[in-house]
């Protein structure tokens, strides 16, 4: 199993008007799941996880998408755990358990 250095969760709020938040935010989905890390798509949030530089991009990216789709700007809510020397628990293990 390959470990990896960190993981986040990424929440986009583009400003946008009813159902256009919705196709801003699966551009951004869309490029996620693009980069070829492993990550869980969840209803509020999506989680991703790889080494820390990628991740850091995927996030900046995640904020242009975004403005490129027109959106004048967006709130971002991001949680990060980093564990360099350890690496951290995969996705899989966090939540295989609950979805028997």
């Amino acid at each position: 199993m390959q470990k990896h250095e960190a993981s986040i969760a990424i929440q986009v709020l583009p400003e946008a008007s009813g159902e256009d938040v919705i196709r801003v935010v699966d551009k951004v989905i869309a490029y996620i799941k693009g980069t070829g890390l492993s990550i869980h798509v969840g209803p509020f949030e999506t989680t991703i996880e790889g080494d820390f530089d990628t991740l850091m991009q995927i996030i900046k990216e995640a904020q242009l998408i975004c403005i490129r789709e027109g959106a004048p700007s967006v709130i971002s809510y991001i949680k990060i755990f980093y564990n360099p020397s350890m690496g951290v628990w995969s996705i899989d293990k966090k939540i295989s358990k609950h979805h028997e």
